[in-house]
């Protein structure tokens, strides 16, 4: 057994050559199980390797998937920028009403707890932004460096579909677009197709995503998590990028 690491949501080690996934959290547990229900019908669709789990035990819940080869990629470059617009034009083509039978719902943003919880000068306007996004589209909704695989020059995999939903497309361009090298991103909005309205949503989600480590520090009681995840929120709030 070789540990992996772990997430906020599961822990992950590598046994027999196969990938282990155990939730963190009690209520972790049926989007693991969801995940082996909506990937087999996913996987398929998608021109780059992603994680297939299936159930070893419901009780506890424990899935395995084959391991996905690559590591973080240090250099995304041009052609792995289109890459993974080829990527996520494939991924946001997906039926959302095949998705939805298999159990792939909205996201419900924690919009309440922001308010309480992340008290900034013009968080109110960002969050008040959040109502007119659209909701119409099978997304990764969590792609990030950690999450985009590459090897040689190219990638080689996505993985973590945790927090598949049906959302706005935007939400996959947030990273992709506003905190990548100006090659990759060039390329990705190039294959991609995108427009200064998708782009204009994607920053909106940009500046949106170190809420929820505020959230997740407050819940795990780690006041270290919750002022970095603070700072990153001024930040973008101000910048519209990520803290150097």
């Amino acid at each position: 057994m070789t540990y992996l690491g772990e997430g906020w949501d599961s822990t992950a080690v590598l046994v027999d050559g196969w990938v282990e996934r155990r939730p963190r959290r009690e209520e972790i547990g049926p989007q693991l199980l969801r995940e082996a229900v909506v990937m087999p019908w996913l996987a398929p669709r998608l021109p780059l390797p992603v994680p297939v789990p299936e159930v070893v035990s419901s009780s506890p819940v424990v899935v395995r998937h084959a391991f996905v080869p690559g590591a973080e990629v240090a250099d995304l470059t041009a052609p792995m920028g289109r890459q993974l617009g080829e990527f996520l034009l494939a991924l946001h083509a997906s039926s959302v009403d095949e998705a939805a039978l298999l159990g792939v719902g909205p996201l419900v943003l924690p919009v309440e707890r922001f308010r309480a919880e992340v008290r900034v000068p013009g968080g109110e306007e960002l969050l008040a932004r959040l109502g007119d996004l659209p909701a119409d589209t099978v997304v990764h909704g969590d792609l990030g460096p950690e999450h985009v695989l590459g090897h040689d020059g190219a990638l080689t995999g996505v993985i973590d579909f945790g927090d598949l939903h049906i959302g706005d497309a935007a939400i996959d361009l947030a990273w992709t677009l506003h905190a990548t090298p100006p090659e990759f991103a060039a390329a990705l909005a190039d294959t991609y197709g995108v427009t200064d309205e998708l782009r204009e949503r994607a920053l909106i989600w940009h500046k949106l995503g170190p809420w929820h480590e505020v959230l997740h520090g407050n819940d795990i009681g780690d006041t270290r998590v919750a002022e970095i995840g603070l700072a990153g929120v001024k930040e973008r709030l101000r910048t519209g990028v990520s803290p150097t």
